[in-house]
């Protein structure tokens, strides 16, 4: 399979060629092909939610182990209609502030969508994206779209259309490369059909968000499975994601940095380190990756996982990583980088 890459301009999406590509993109998936595109959280792999062998080539494509459920993309309320059989009060109200934004909500499924999608749970995940591309895209195929991160299962989530050929080059139809994204961690996932609501995910829609909205919400732990799991509850729970090829080393402090990637230095690894700006610049034995201001945690969410992808490039064996601390997106960040340093 010739995997296509087409440019798109985000901020021209009404123009001509948009518009022939946005078409030829929206033929590819009624179609029932495969199309990555970008959202405001990171790249997706999109398909017809609604057709179940469409749904098939993204778990094949991405090597997805099907108890993994899927995320599903609407335009618009109508749209919502054809995935969800009924939307509870509360998520009402979430969607009414949040949407179109990075906020997946789980809601029960209507009958049109496959058990595939949700891996046989009866509810489904759906969010409305907020990048313009991806809104586009979905009005011009008409169609709910299923789409996870355009990467292979397991691995780094993709910020860049590159990042999207460096794992799925040849196994997909299209990449719509609208440029970097501007999150750069994957949505909120949260049930608001239950009391209290529950974060399946952390993202850049906090708790204290969604609770100033729709009341108590509570945050999921997943247990640790022994075996692979019959299906998981929602997209975004499996206890190992996200992970670049390098070991993922988790650090606290400035201090604890540098001795870790000392003492790899030592044991001969090729040593990469994501270092905040302001942190200590004397040189280290090791591949650096200016990571962004430390306070900032909307920035450092923004360069995760290009920063985690630059290190892999480099070849390094070893990244040493500091965890953020767990208050608003630095919550979505830790548990990103946790998931990731889960041993293989």
């Amino acid at each position: 399979m010739k995997t296509l890459h087409l440019q798109i301009d985000p901020a021209q999406t009404a123009s001509a060629p948009a518009q022939a590509t946005l078409a030829q993109a929206a033929e590819i998936l009624r179609s029932g092909g495969t199309v990555a595109f970008p959202t405001e959280t990171v790249y997706g792999l999109g398909a017809d939610a609604l057709e179940e062998a469409a749904v098939a080539r993204i778990f094949a494509a991405k090597e997805r182990p099907n108890w993994d459920p899927l995320i599903v993309h609407v335009a618009d309320p109508a749209m919502l209609e054809r995935v969800v059989a009924e939307v509870p009060p509360r998520a009402r109200r979430l969607m009414e502030k949040f949407w179109p934004g990075p906020l997946t909500l789980l809601l029960p499924k209507n009958a049109a969508v496959p058990d595939a999608a949700t891996a046989g749970r009866r509810l489904v995940g759906v969010r409305m994206p907020q990048h313009p591309v991806a809104l586009a895209l979905i009005r011009a195929a008409n169609l709910p779209i299923a789409a996870p991160s355009a990467n292979r299962f397991g691995r780094t989530s993709p910020t860049t259309a590159a990042h999207v050929l460096e794992d799925l080059d040849g196994r997909i139809d299209m990449v719509l490369d609208g440029g970097a994204t501007s999150i750069g961690v994957e949505s909120t996932v949260v049930d608001a059909s239950v009391e209290p609501m529950v974060i399946y995910r952390p993202g850049a829609i906090t708790a204290e968000m969604l609770a100033d909205v729709a009341g108590e919400v509570i945050h999921y732990v997943a247990p640790i499975h022994l075996v692979a799991p019959a299906s998981l509850p929602s997209p975004g729970v499996g206890i190992r994601h996200y992970a670049p090829r390098a070991q993922l080393v988790l650090v606290e402090t400035p201090e604890e940095l540098r001795q870790q990637a000392a003492a790899f230095a030592r044991e001969e690894e090729l040593v990469g380190v994501m270092l905040p700006r302001g942190w200590d610049r004397s040189p280290l034995d090791a591949v650096v990756y200016e990571w962004g201001e430390w306070q900032d945690a909307d920035a450092l969410a923004r360069a995760l996982f290009t920063g985690l992808r630059a290190l892999d490039a480099h070849g390094v064996t070893i990244i040493v990583c500091p965890l953020p601390s767990a208050e608003g997106v630095g919550l979505a960040i830790r548990d990103r980088l946790q998931k990731a340093a889960r041993k293989r």
